[in-house]
């Protein structure tokens, strides 16, 4: 791919090139046509504009503005040449990449009297207190005996030379793993300005690989912005690279824990960590941090911040979402083995990196635009629904707790109230969601999409590249920024390459056209799955109302009716088996809509919006994109003779819904809605309704599967139970093996427990999950499984 030539805007923009491997699936034998139709990455002269602050929890950081230039375009960390140095010649085209290490910016990290003021902290003391590892009022010596496995992370510093080092080989080595790695340039000087006026700047991304926690420091080096100090999930065994790591920002788990949630049930861990993030905010250092977007794990740090703030030991902090997006995301190896193997792999693929805006936590929270009140249990939301069929029940937005488990808060000196603790949980939905929100749709990830959600069963290159143009045009009108330009054939053939040893490609001799097909298996299904991931996000309000009005269409099929259609569902008569004229009750599709929006896994919604609006705003998207037609209900009287309305007081109401008024003079629209293309099954709607079928169905797979298990379970071993049932049941049907991932299963039952489904069991061991008598009855877990059901599309 190439840059685009005709943007005169974007002069530093260094597009990915193809990449030439030797892979017989696509030899040149295959002869993908030849297109003169170019795929640009922008509408008019500009890209989409991405990482904007939320104008409804923060409009006076969105209204800052610290000049960002939205006409920067994209640089290209790898490509290190001469004019970025102050020398010339041909030997400094030989060693430019040192010479432009060793001029970039390091800021200082002094670490002097840190230990001491850790030990001082009100925390520590009472922690250490706690686990009788030290006597109130004891000397410092004994409380450093008792702190030495934490030492080392307490001392965690920058060093200099360390650093032009580290950030020298990783660039020499990602040389070899990317083609490039893109980075957008348009708010690089709202971050050098925050820096310059003394913000403390917090980066947070969603975690998909280990690279990721290399890549952000390196950004910032390169641009000569203060390296921020790294919270790495991983556990590094091996002493030399724990040293190095440590000497570079690196806030590495102690050794004695494996995982970093075996390292958050230690007390004395989490005060420690506590104090040594106070530490570097008043040394003005900069964090890093990463959150799952499966578990949260990583935001227990954001909550630790949020904390800090409150008490008035830190005065503010700057978030700044990072969308980091992979055409093949690495592979995560442990310690030496991963860096060997990063240095003999070939490049394959490019990264594009989008640093957010700024935004305040102080004012997040103070401003109390972001409401967390509305939060209820999801069993109080969909339990009525499911068992009583009370529809008016699903109003409200659903809580999340276990992102941020109160066994975080054991180190605190006071327990925080639920509305305290809701809201440190809003701002981790917040940052995963805005985060993803910045991710670039790759290549990789459009063409994944339509493999799996358009084409399941083959394609020729012709129509995958038609499609290409159509997806990249939706992609782009919904204001999401794409990884990729160029020639139409070289974007199709680019993302082919990168896909191949997951797809099946044939061509007839008597054929121009080669034919693409996913392959039928378990793990090219869920990297296809994987990767399409980006493409949901764009379009996840369409995917919901397209899956609720899938819904009401499988209902009118259902109920066997063939002349007309049951009377919640307004309709003409139909005309044989594949004609008919279904007209989609407001009321009844926005209930539908509603409902299933509490079934969203977390990084979906923006916590800020409530899911009345959000549901709203999914059937306003399927009125858009051409799915829906919008029509009037006829009224007896005109909306615009007031004289004959009925008489009575004057009513006054309040909702947060952004359609509604409050006005004497104006009265909900009674409206309805009908398919634009009733003679055949419309590509679009089931295209959408796709995206989410991979969750429902795990859904519907784990709640058919509670009577093999005997409960109660251990959590974890509950997990990878189902997993394994979800695995057995895709394989015995040969299909469908987007359900079973690890990710579906966790989301399954962290879903069937917030249901109350499942019920937890706290005992000396761990968690264990249990079956709650309510669904003990078969009836019960059928009209779960139906409710479930009913949004799937088969």
């Amino acid at each position: 791919m190439e840059q685009e030539k005709n943007d005169g805007i974007n002069k530093d923009t260094v597009l990915p090139l193809p990449i030439q491997q030797n892979r017989p699936a696509l030899s040149c034998g295959l002869k993908i046509r030849k297109m003169m139709k170019t795929v640009l990455p922008c509408l008019g002269k500009f890209r989409p504009v991405v990482g904007q602050c939320c104008h409804q929890c923060t409009p006076d950081s969105l209204s800052k503005k610290l000049g960002q230039n939205y006409s920067l375009g994209f640089h290209n960390l790898l490509s290190v040449n001469e004019t970025q140095t102050r020398y010339r010649g041909w030997l400094v085209r030989r060693v430019c990449c040192a010479l432009f290490v060793s001029g970039c910016k390091v800021y200082g990290s002094p670490v002097s009297g840190r230990v001491e003021r850790v030990c001082q902290s009100n925390r520590v003391k009472k922690a250490l207190t706690a686990e009788h590892k030290a006597p109130e009022g004891g000397d410092g010596h004994g409380q450093l005996d008792c702190l030495s496995p934490f030492l080392p992370l307490i001392n965690t510093c920058i060093s200099s030379g360390i650093l032009r080092f580290v950030c020298w080989a990783m660039l020499k080595m990602f040389a070899s793993v990317f083609g490039s790695i893109q980075v957008n340039l348009n708010h690089l000087s709202a971050l050098h300005r925050a820096s310059q006026e003394g913000s403390l700047l917090v980066y947070v991304y969603v975690r998909q690989s280990a690279v990721d926690c290399a890549l952000i420091p390196l950004v910032l080096f390169y641009h000569s912005l203060r390296v921020p100090y790294t919270v790495c999930p991983l556990q590094i065994k091996n002493a030399s690279l724990r040293s190095i790591l440590q000497k570079v920002g690196v806030v590495l788990l102690p050794p004695s824990a494996p995982t970093e949630e075996d390292a958050e049930m230690d007390t004395l861990y989490q005060s420690v960590m506590t104090a040594l993030v106070r530490e570097l905010l008043h040394e003005g250092q900069a964090i890093s941090i990463g959150v799952s977007e499966r578990s949260g794990l990583g935001g227990q740090w954001l909550a630790r911040i949020r904390q800090l703030i409150k008490e008035g030991s830190v005065p503010d902090v700057s978030l700044v979402p990072v969308g980091i997006s992979y055409d093949c995301v690495p592979k995560t190896y442990i310690q030496v083995d991963w860096l060997w193997c990063l240095f003999c792999s070939r490049p394959e693929g490019s990264v594009r990196i989008h640093l957010a805006q700024p935004f305040s936590v102080k004012e997040m929270c103070e401003s109390g635009r972001c409401r967390v009140d509305e939060w209820l249990p999801l069993q109080d939301l969909l339990l009525p629904v499911i068992l009583n069929n009370r529809a008016g029940s699903a109003f409200g937005q659903r809580r999340m707790s276990w992102l941020l488990p109160s066994s975080y808060y054991a180190s605190e000196l006071e327990e925080p109230s639920r509305s305290e603790r809701n809201l440190s949980i809003a701002i981790i939905l917040h940052l995963i969601f805005s985060a993803t929100s910045c991710m670039a749709v790759m290549p990789t990830s459009l063409m994944s999409s339509l493999l799996l959600y358009k084409h399941r069963k083959g394609v020729s290159t012709s129509v995958l590249c038609r499609d290409v143009a159509w997806l990249t045009e939706e992609l782009l009108f919904r204001n999401k920024d794409v990884g990729f330009g160029g020639s139409l054939t070289e974007v199709v053939h680019y993302s082919l390459s990168l896909l191949a040893p997951h797809l099946i490609i044939a061509a007839a001799p008597s054929k121009k056209d080669p034919l693409i097909v996913p392959c039928p298996s378990l793990a090219a299904t869920l990297h296809l799955s994987y990767m399409a991931k980006t493409v949901t996000h764009a379009f996840i309000s369409e995917a919901v109302g397209a899956c609720a009005v899938s819904a009401m269409l499988c209902e009118v099929a259902h109920s066997g009716v063939s002349s007309s259609v049951r009377s919640d569902v307004e309709g003409v008569e139909v005309k044989g088996d594949t004609e008919f004229d279904v007209v989609l009750c407001q009321s009844e599709l926005t209930a539908r809509t509603l409902q299933l929006c509490h079934l969203l896994p977390p990084g979906f919604m923006p916590p800020c919006q409530s899911s009345q609006s959000f549901a709203l705003d999914a059937i306003d998207s399927l009125v858009r994109c051409g799915i829906l037609i919008q029509e009037e209900v006829p009224r007896d009287v005109p909306i615009c003779d007031f004289w004959k309305k009925q008489e009575g007081p004057l009513t006054w109401t309040t909702s947060d819904d952004p359609y509604h008024s409050d006005s004497d003079c104006e009265e909900p629209d009674l409206c309805s809605y009908k398919i634009r293309q009733p003679s055949h099954c419309p590509e679009m709607l089931f295209f959408l309704c796709r995206m989410l079928a991979g969750h429902l169905r795990a859904l519907c797979w784990t709640t058919i599967g509670l009577d093999l298990f005997e409960m109660p379970l251990a959590e974890a071993e509950f997990v990878a139970q189902i997993h394994s049932h979800l695995c057995d049941t895709a394989n015995k049907k040969k299909q469908h093996y987007e359900s079973c991932s690890e990710e579906a299963a966790h989301t399954a039952v962290r879903t069937l427990i917030d249901l109350g489904v499942l019920l937890e069991e706290w005992q000396k061991e761990g968690v264990f999950l249990a079956v709650s008598p309510l669904f003990q009855l078969s009836e019960n877990r059928q009209k779960l499984h139906r409710f479930i059901s009913q949004y799937l599309y088969n």
